[in-house]
């Protein structure tokens, strides 16, 4: 059962939506295009995580796409080719409260019950990779906003487009092209075992092993885990050079702490998410805790002023703070950036059918420049057009944070 408190259906009444949704077609195929006369609103429809271990980066994430959906209603709404006219937008979301088990309901539930016209997938690639048959099963396309694990795109599968981040597995092309680059033989790694982090590993392994590069240390643990005190003590007794966390930022949170608990020092310490949420590690661990700290540096430390499509980063970070009374952070912006290729799609498609909602996407690959880079996908719609870079924190006592790039951005 689903609880009033964990149900949100954002900018219409519930009478409303049971009209609406009565006039997508409730008995019809997701793939079949509804009747232009029966469209009054586009349902895209979502989960969040408003508890548990991902709601720091969900909510932010979940917030970007309500911006988005905002900013395209004042302006009468999104533009459907479809229909050839515009109409407004209605997001439709549960609280999956970081559930892999509660979000496999919710997302059966906003396809066979509420017959969403698009659907959206939670935060990341636990929340992401319940949704990924569920879609491809109700022949619904889904859009994965940020669920990176390289197992989803497969060749057989055409109902899943990644929109705000590269696949996982290339991810560490970067961080692997640094290492060799500054001749470090002694590299030790500890990984979360899940679809994300551990796709990151075998490539970084990978690409490390033919530079003649061997790992002093390659551990795998449970994406649980909130304790690294014993595995960081195990990974210094191999002397490493440079010492990798991958891990989502519940893990590098704990990590940093144990880090700093330690006393260890190394030449080179790495972890994910300190370059898409700064601010949510200088208010649990303090600004030192990331202070010379390696990372992916994303959008708005990655700042994209030229874009053909949409606000560009500085447009966005102004409004969302206007608007929201927030500070905008790497999830707020890909949550965004998936309502704006959301908005190309209805803008491009010549039905709603949603294998040509997925042949819409592909006609526009590689011509759209958001706040997010280059928007381009490979057949299986993987995300292959937005690359992560390298960069080096620097922090002051007061929380400001600066980076420096030490692999080329993609800008």
């Amino acid at each position: 059962m689903i609880s009033r408190k964990s149900t949100a259906v954002l900018g219409i009444s519930a009478a409303l939506l049971s009209a609406s949704l009565a006039g997508c077609g409730s008995s019809s195929s997701p793939t079949s295009a509804p009747s232009s006369q029966n469209i009054k609103d586009i349902t895209i429809g979502t989960l969040y995580a408003e508890s548990g271990p991902f709601a720091t980066s969900s909510m932010p994430e979940y917030n970007g796409l309500k911006f988005w959906a905002s900013q395209v209603d004042k302006s009468g709404g999104v533009f459907v080719k479809a229909l050839n006219k515009k109409v407004p937008v209605k997001i439709v979301a549960y609280n999956d409260q970081s559930s892999p088990t509660t979000a496999t309901t919710l997302y059966s539930q906003l396809i066979s019950v509420n017959h969403v016209n698009v659907l959206v997938a939670d935060f990341g690639s636990v929340l992401t990779s319940v949704a990924v048959p569920i879609a491809e099963e109700n022949k619904m396309l889904l859009f994965d906003q940020t669920g990176t694990g390289a197992s989803f795109f497969t060749p057989s599968n055409p109902y899943i487009v990644l929109t705000s981040l590269p696949t996982s597995g290339l991810w560490p092309d970067s961080l692997a092209q640094y290492l060799i680059k500054k001749g470090y033989s002694r590299i030790a790694i500890v990984y979360a075992t899940n679809d994300f982090d551990q796709s990151q590993d075998q490539t970084l392994v990978s690409k490390l092993k033919a530079a003649n590069i061997t790992p002093v240390y390659n551990n795998g643990v449970p994406t649980s885990t909130s304790s690294y005190s014993v595995l960081l003590n195990n990974m210094a007794n191999t002397h490493p050079q440079a010492v990798i966390e991958l891990g989502y930022p519940n893990n590098d949170i704990a990590f940093l702490q144990a880090l700093k608990a330690s006393g260890d020092h190394f030449k080179m310490v790495f972890t994910i998410f300190p370059g898409q949420l700064p601010q949510l590690f200088l208010t649990s661990n303090g600004p030192s805790s990331i202070n010379n700290v390696y990372t992916y540096p994303a959008p708005p430390l990655l700042s994209f002023s030229h874009v053909n499509y949409g606000l560009n980063t500085a447009q966005f970070e102004s409004a969302y703070k206007q608007q929201t009374g927030q500070s905008a952070n790497f999830l707020s912006i890909a949550g965004y950036n998936t309502g704006l290729i959301i908005q190309k799609t209805l803008e491009t498609a010549n039905s709603l059918n949603q294998l040509s909602l997925r042949h819409a996407v592909s006609h526009f690959s590689g011509s759209l420049t958001t706040l997010d880079g280059t928007f381009k996908i490979n057949s299986e719609g993987a995300q292959v057009g937005e690359t992560l870079p390298v960069g080096k924190i620097t922090t002051t006592s007061q929380g400001q944070v600066s980076v420096k790039f030490v692999t080329s951005p993609n800008s």
